[in-house]
């Protein structure tokens, strides 16, 4: 038995490793930086915890879910071993003492979001401390071209580099040939050092189901009559969770709602419940399931079209996890596509939105710094808040701009304890300083603001000790209206092409989306092996042609429609939404007034401009809403 398997036997009671982990930890050990592409539930993790206990200094792992870092970090302290996270929820004295730990060497394994990274004071924390390895978990966030694209995971490259990290694994279970070379290009990983296994899970039986929507809930209600078992039933909105869960329990089966509106009480309940259950049906959107390790869920099924090939292949991927047979059902349709192409059309800024952004820094920039609130630039750019940080990175990789710190614009406190009885716990300096922040707040009934131009030092100073204060519950601090702060490259900003380029960038980006959705529905109607298919579509040459478990390969082929057709508004509705969205819009407004814009109003897609505006009351939005983009655009192109 060599070392890594002692370690695994010694730590985490395995006898023998899992395809894949053995090869990916070896590389590690032998200073080589890796990606591992391992299908849902084989055994990530493990390679980063591994590796870490027999690496010399701290490991850093970036998670997208602080459910996910938690549930690690739980995880790991059971087997003993030093762990910890810094996140939003811990108090000061918690975020301390984690760091104390790290600085005497005792903690070998720290986990945070990606926005921790945004944190002035974490950074410096950070690039005082020696590491031997980033772990980047749910990697396919770093790609433009993946599905779940999380802007600030662009960054991680740049932090890599600046904070001299030697080592980096990428985990992911989803990611398809252009994906698996855009994270590798990013991080200078070597093509030999990809460690994939196989897609292919001869014990889950796949099956499309073509059915109109008004059918959906009794042919649901029939499948899990028949079925036995615990099992996830996948819906896109809250409210639809509600509606089929409640249907399903008046049929007696056991069936709760699961969805991001309950409370996190409430959904932790849930989950323990159906962790602990052998016949649980949960109906959830996709807020379920991340960090779920039942090994027995006997079945998957897919109420509304999942958002991708990626998103489908991680879902299902939850079933079956102890080889068990297990089902795999999609009630498929075309009725929802619209509403997804429609969001992906909704995240695309206008031109002049990406103008107005580029103005904005070239009139506000100080002394080479410019300081923004997201919200703010947001509605002032009409330009959705996921897509502006997606602007807002693009350029600070071009040199645009560079990250400095983020604050609190605001801040308010009040007394828990009486105001001379705080002062009286400290003396001197400490004591005076205290007593300048209280005499300068200006004071409503209750809480009080404090004034940072008028007490002398410097304002982190003042919020630093304004914390401890709280940290202490001598009084409650509350802060709002973050701010974010830039360096400006007034050279590079001043580039009379960044406006095409940045809108260029945009249109490719929902190109590729709007393909990521054509090809579930090909994927879907395959003529071909489900199983082979979905293995290919993420580059795994070696899966079987025929899989003999799939609707297909029982000769039951998909074709897929709407469940009635889409009607159209005539010529002179369209023109007279035309004039009372002008009316509402008028020209003078801050925004400009597009063909786009107008698309967008009736396909029911909200950006900033119509909620400033109160367009939404209006009889024409969302008048096209099944109606497919394209057609609104030739639609409306005879009213302009």
């Amino acid at each position: 038995m060599n070392s890594l398997t002692e370690s695994l036997k010694e730590k985490f009671g395995f006898g023998q490793f899992r395809e894949g982990q053995e090869q990916t930890i070896s590389q590690l050990l032998q200073g080589q930086s890796s990606l591992a592409i391992f299908p849902t539930g084989s055994g990530k993790s493990l390679c980063y915890q591994l590796a870490a206990l027999h690496l010399p200094k701290l490991t850093l792992v970036v998670s997208p879910l602080l459910a996910l870092i938690k549930d690690q970090v739980d995880f790991l302290h059971s087997k003993g071993i030093a762990a910890s996270s810094i996140d939003s929820t811990q108090s000061f004295e918690q975020q301390r003492m984690t760091q104390e730990g790290i600085r005497r060497g005792e903690i070998k394994i720290l986990m945070v979001s990606v926005e921790r990274f945004k944190n002035e004071r974490f950074r410096n924390f950070i690039e005082g401390i020696e590491l031997s390895m980033l772990v980047v978990d749910e990697a396919h966030c770093i790609s433009e071209w993946g599905h779940n694209f999380r802007p600030d995971y662009l960054k991680l490259p740049d932090y890599r580099n600046q904070f001299q990290i030697p080592l980096v694994l990428l985990l992911t279970a989803t990611a398809t040939r252009k994906v698996k070379e855009d994270m590798c290009r990013k991080f200078s990983i070597d093509p030999q050092n990809i460690v994939q296994t196989g897609f292919y899970r001869s014990n889950l039986d796949l099956s499309i189901l073509p059915t109109a929507q008004n059918e959906k809930l009794n042919k649901l209600g029939e499948i899990l009559q028949a079925q036995s078992g615990s099992g996830i039933v996948y819906v896109t909105l809250q409210n639809s969770a509600e509606e089929v869960a409640s249907f399903l329990a008046q049929r007696g089966l056991n069936a709760v709602a699961y969805h991001a509106g309950l409370g996190n009480d409430k959904r932790q309940m849930i989950q323990s419940q159906f962790m602990e259950s052998q016949d649980q049906i949960i109906v959830a959107t996709i807020a379920f399931g991340m960090g779920i390790d039942k090994s027995d869920i006997r079945f998957v099924i897919h109420f509304d079209l999942p958002k991708s090939i990626e998103n489908y292949s991680q879902e299902i991927g939850r079933a079956g996890r102890d080889g068990l047979k297990s089902q795999c059902l999609t009630l498929a349709n075309l009725d929802g596509l619209t509403t997804v192409e429609n969001f992906v059309y909704g995240d695309t800024p206008e031109p002049s939105g990406v103008a107005h952004v580029i103005n904005a820094i070239q009139k506000e920039s100080l002394q080479g710094r410019w300081e923004v609130q997201l919200n703010t630039l947001s509605s002032a750019s009409n330009i959705r808040q996921l897509p502006l940080k997606t602007l807002l990175v693009q350029l600070e990789l071009l040199g645009v701009i560079k990250s400095l710190f983020s604050y609190y614009a605001d801040f308010r406190f009040k007394f828990n304890l009486e105001e001379n009885e705080i002062l009286q716990k400290f003396k001197g300096e400490r004591q005076e300083y205290l007593s300048k922040i209280f005499q300068s707040s200006s004071r409503k009934r209750v809480w009080c603001e404090p004034n940072f131009q008028q007490v002398s030092g410097e304002r982190n100073r003042m919020v630093t000790a304004l914390e401890y204060l709280h940290e202490k519950n001598w009084i409650i601090l509350e802060s709002k209206k973050i701010t974010d702060v830039y360096q400006v490259n007034e050279t590079e900003l001043n580039d009379s092409s960044l406006v095409d380029s940045l809108s260029q960038y945009f249109l490719q980006k929902e190109a590729s989306e709007i393909k990521r959705i054509a090809n579930l529905v090909k994927f879907f109607e395959s003529q071909k092996c489900l199983s082979c298919g979905l293995a290919k579509y993420f580059d795994d040459q070696d899966a079987v042609t025929q899989c003999g478990h799939c609707s297909v390969c029982r000769g039951q082929l998909a074709k897929l429609s709407y469940s009635q057709a889409v009607s159209l508004p005539s010529q002179e509705q369209v023109q007279q939404y035309l004039e009372d969205f002008k009316q509402k819009l008028p020209s003078g407004s801050q925004y400009q007034m597009s063909s786009e814009l107008f698309c967008r109003f009736l396909a029911g897609i909200k950006v900033p401009a119509f909620s400033r505006n109160k367009v939404q009351s209006l009889e024409g939005f969302a008048a096209c809403e099944k109606v497919p983009f394209a057609k609104i655009r030739e639609l409306i192109a005879l009213a302009f």
